[in-house]
């Protein structure tokens, strides 16, 4: 059980979220990503992950 806590995910931004949609930006500002190549492990949650698939094209998933 504390298997399933402890699963994180790492993001990386790799395309700028400039001209991109106002909503695009703040879900890279609420993933924590600051400026290209910035990577962030996070927890892996349904929310997590929902957040990620909305900016997909922005970001790759490490693990």
């Amino acid at each position: 059980m504390s298997s399933e806590n402890s699963a994180t995910v790492r993001v990386r931004l790799v395309k700028s979220p400039n001209s991109t949609p106002a909503r695009h930006r703040l879900c890279v500002k609420a993933l924590g990503l600051k400026r290209m190549n910035h990577v962030v492990e996070l927890k892996d949650s349904p929310c997590v992950r929902g957040l990620i698939d909305k900016v997909n094209y922005l970001v790759r998933v490490e693990s």
